[in-house]
């Protein structure tokens, strides 16, 4: 599943062991208002971390995982990944997360298993059965099929989304009991085709653009195929410039701790890689950083569009290229420490 774009700013950490507090004789707790052990100081730690998230690990729960193993000060996820989902999950540390929105409207890449035979209230596994089927289709059906779905479409989304209705998730209604009725939204499909194939399931693998549900393809595609279907199984692969051979998992983190894992942490910049990059001087780099616009020269200058500057290498900030002058949007606080933990 896809949603909008979530930036956690929490500085939740795990609660301290009992074990490690200071005690009085005997084994008792030391009075109220007795000195505690310092707890570690959070760091200014900046760039992206590519986790390869476990299913049943929700995307709030794998942002504090990684905060806690960087021991970083701010961090956040570019795109929800359900629980019932594996793969990549992009979590930005510090001055990352103002490059969130670059990797959200980056392109995605899924391989997910259709469940034939049932559709559910929630498009996945997790729901409850609402239409069934007996017939099951082929190989050559479902392969048909996909090219209807390929390209710009209109897409209902999954009452279980978190697409607002007046304010309200729509997760939220669905789960009080109230009629969800949600309109269709131009989505980008790019690529679907059959990986495998038995008769009571089909893995697909798919790439699409911001705002595609899987699960609405495969309760889609069960509707046309007159057999009903749910996603039983999903994992992304790619987001954005992100793919899985940038990923790491939890225990890796954890086992390298917060000094050791300087390895698994990509620049802020990686997330502006479909963005034309210009250099400037450090001039123009202070007006940059203070919000005012620079003139832009040289043969390679954009003229009209998105770009990021740099100076001397370093991230200083990205906006828009106006009649030759760059109108910055953010600006980055980097120094000469963009790719290491502070």
């Amino acid at each position: 599943m896809i949603n909008e774009p979530t930036v956690e700013r929490t500085e939740g950490s795990a609660l301290p062991n009992p074990a490690d507090r200071p005690v009085a004789a005997e084994g008792r707790r030391p009075p109220r208002g007795a000195p505690r052990p310092d707890r570690p100081k959070r760091r200014d730690v900046n760039g992206w971390v590519i986790l390869d998230k476990g299913v049943g690990m929700t995307s709030t729960h794998a942002v504090a995982v990684v905060k806690r193993a960087f021991n970083a000060k701010k961090a956040g996820h570019a795109g929800t990944l359900d629980p019932l989902a594996s793969g990549i999950l992009p979590i930005a540390l510090g001055e990352a997360t103002k490059t969130v929105p670059f990797v959200m409207d980056g392109r995605k890449a899924y391989i997910f298993t259709v469940t034939w035979g049932i559709e559910t209230d929630t498009d996945d596994a997790e729901g409850r059965p609402v239409a069934t089927s007996e017939a099951r289709p082929t190989r050559e059906a479902v392969a048909a099929a996909l090219p209807t779905f390929i390209g710009a479409i209109e897409q209902v989304p999954p009452r279980y989304s978190a697409i607002k209705i007046a304010g309200e998730r729509a997760y939220d209604l669905a789960r009080d009991g109230e009629e969800v009725v949600l309109v269709a939204r131009p989505v980008q499909i790019d690529h679907l085709a059959v990986v495998e194939h038995s008769p009571e399931r089909t893995v697909i693998e798919a790439a699409c653009g911001k705002g595609t549900y899987v699960r609405a393809i495969a309760r889609d595609l069960g509707r046309l195929l007159g057999c009903y279907g749910h996603v039983s199984a999903l994992r992304r692969t790619r987001v954005g410039p992100f793919t899985e051979a940038d990923a790491c998992q939890v225990a890796a983190l954890e086992e390298a701790g917060p000094d050791g894992n300087a390895g698994h942490l990509h620049p802020v910049e990686t997330a502006l890689d479909a963005v034309p990059s210009v250099p400037v001087s450090r001039d123009m780099a202070l007006r940059l950083m203070r919000g005012q616009p620079v003139i832009l020269r040289g043969r390679d200058a954009p003229v009209e569009g998105k770009a990021f500057a740099t100076c001397g290498g370093i991230l200083v900030a990205v906006g828009d290229v106006e009649r030759g002058e760059l109108v910055p949007h953010r600006v980055f606080h980097l120094g000469g420490t963009a790719n290491r933990p502070a």
